[in-house]
């Protein structure tokens, strides 16, 4: 095949891939439980918790967006005793909410520290679900996520088709460039990743859970040496002959990503994550989400530089436009509205094979004030710096 064969095909390729997976991604979202408000009794039943660890100057606002949104739910709060920063902002918020009247809506509780080799977030759930009744509806919500009424509706009824509701992550506008690419890797991928294939794990940001249905799995102990939280509970489900629900109701996540060393260090931490879920799974699973998933950003490779050398701009500026279309229609369909940032949005692709390339080789990551040698997904450690 000649040069002008080969873009052209790589061209064709693309918007086809695409388009196959907004249109499988439209389906499995008109499937999905409604994003309608839950009624008070329904929300009165669930209780959200939020393990919290500080260094995102935004804490403190999405945990009271997330008060305001669900008034009526119960929220515990898991501090870790050596974090000054969280205890400060929980002691403020719980403090105003006492001078309110409004003291028993938050119970915040102070966790010691996780041994080595365990996962400090599921060490500090397991007490939240030990002091929770079998009736409520156990919410994990992360600290840098807002949750809307409505995404709540879509969880609540999604428990009522399945074992284990997840939700669909969404990004609010980042203050900076590295904040707002990754907002766009997220915004581009996480609809077409999360309902293109039956679910294989779930958005550990926000899933819920009856009660009932955690502790007859044995609750979060048996975990508790596996890294990735939200893989090690969506094979603990699905091996106990249960099920998981994706809704397709977004929650609004805001991570402040300061420059280009924390842009890095994220991405890099989801792409190991994600090469430890594939690790996990059988191999055509493996074939179905790289070819999903890992074949397009270097078809826009091709795209891009065959244009360029050949003088040819036509295969790229359909390319482009095509991609921008279809993200902008499925985005609003999905999201209510579009995300897209052109520019920015071009730029987190292209720089995809990089991030799976960094996580692949390298083992260490950072997580906020901490960093871990990850060997396996249940064998890692702390370590300094």
């Amino acid at each position: 095949m000649s040069g002008r064969g080969v873009v052209t095909a790589a061209a064709a390729g693309y918007l086809a891939l695409h388009a196959g997976k907004a249109a499988t991604t439209l389906r499995s979202a008109s499937r999905a439980p409604s994003a309608v408000a839950p009624d008070e009794e329904a929300v009165a039943q669930v209780v959200v918790v939020q393990p919290i660890l500080s260094g995102d100057p935004g804490l403190e606002d999405a945990l009271r967006d997330n008060l305001l949104a669900l008034a009526g739910a119960r929220f515990c709060w898991l501090v870790d005793e050596d974090d000054a920063e969280a205890q400060r902002v929980v002691g403020a918020i719980t403090a105003q909410l006492a001078r309110s009247g409004e003291a028993g809506r938050v119970e915040a509780v102070t966790c010691p520290a996780a041994p080595d080799g365990v996962n400090p977030k599921l060490a500090k759930l397991q007490p939240a679900l030990d002091a929770a009744a079998d009736d409520e509806v156990f919410l994990v919500l992360d600290d840098d996520t807002r949750l809307p009424r409505e995404s709540l509706g879509a969880l609540l009824a999604g428990l009522e088709r399945a074992t284990l509701a997840t939700g669909l992550p969404a990004y609010l506008p980042g203050s900076t460039v590295w904040a707002q690419l990754v907002e766009q890797f997220v915004d581009n991928n996480a609809a077409m990743t999360y309902l293109t294939l039956d679910p294989v794990t779930i958005n550990g940001m926000t899933w819920a859970m009856r009660v009932r249905d955690l502790r007859a799995l044995g609750g979060f102990t048996p975990l508790l040496r596996n890294l990735t939280d939200d893989l090690a509970v969506a094979r603990a489900v699905l091996a106990g002959g249960g099920t998981i629900c994706q809704t397709a109701s977004p929650q609004w996540i805001t991570t402040t990503v300061a420059g280009p060393g924390a842009y890095v260090r994220l991405m890099h931490r989801w792409m190991l994550f994600a090469n430890l879920l594939l690790r996990r799974q059988p191999a055509r699973t493996v074939a179905a989400i790289s070819a999903l998933h890992g074949v397009h950003p270097t078809l826009l490779w091709t795209v891009l530089l065959g244009s360029v050398r050949q003088r040819r701009l036509l295969p790229l500026v359909t390319v482009l436009g095509g991609r921008a279309a279809l993200l902008r229609v499925l985005q609003r369909r999905i999201y209510g509205r579009p995300l897209h940032r052109p520019g920015v949005s071009l730029a987190s692709e292209l720089v995809q094979p990089l991030h799976l390339g960094h996580g692949a080789v390298q083992r260490t990551i950072r997580w906020r004030t901490r960093t871990y040698r990850v060997r396996s997904d249940d064998d890692f450690a702390p370590v300094d710096g």
